[in-house]
């Protein structure tokens, strides 16, 4: 329910957990009020790296949205973990090269809530795909 709350939390995380490699699919987005609600847009965009906050700062840039705007980047910037991308190492192609000139964001944000309904709810609809749709859709094709 706080953008910036939630985005130091995400930057916190990442940082304990210290992935030695992030990838990010931008094959398709999801502009506007998305994923759920937004609208599907090829990019054609498929990242890595050894830094989580390098390639975020540099999908940010190829969307070519103000980092201030983003709530992780802000928390990058003041936990000390983002970069200029000028201290990035591009091997393949510099974000200008990729840029989305008109990419679209939400046009309000959207709470996320982790309250005991919507955690009993995604553990129900998970356990009821990982142990009733998916062996009936498995039974069903063998035969």
């Amino acid at each position: 329910k706080d953008a910036d709350r939630f985005g130091r939390m995400l930057v916190e995380t990442a940082r304990a957990i210290a992935p030695e490699l992030t990838i990010a699919d931008g094959i398709i987005g999801h502009e506007g009020n998305g994923p759920s609600g937004g609208t599907p847009r090829p990019l054609h965009i498929l990242g890595a790296s050894q830094d989580v906050f390098a390639l975020d700062r540099a999908l940010v840039a190829i969307l070519n949205v103000d980092p201030e705007r983003i709530p992780t980047q802000r928390a990058a910037t003041a936990l000390g973990c983002n970069y200029d991308l000028s201290e990035i190492d591009f091997p393949l192609a510099q974000p200008h090269e990729l840029a989305v000139r008109d990419w679209q964001l939400p046009s309000q944000m959207m709470p996320i809530d982790f309250g005991a309904p919507r955690v009993l709810k995604s553990t129900f609809k998970h356990l009821y795909i990982r142990w009733i749709k998916e062996p009936l859709t498995a039974y069903s094709q063998k035969a």
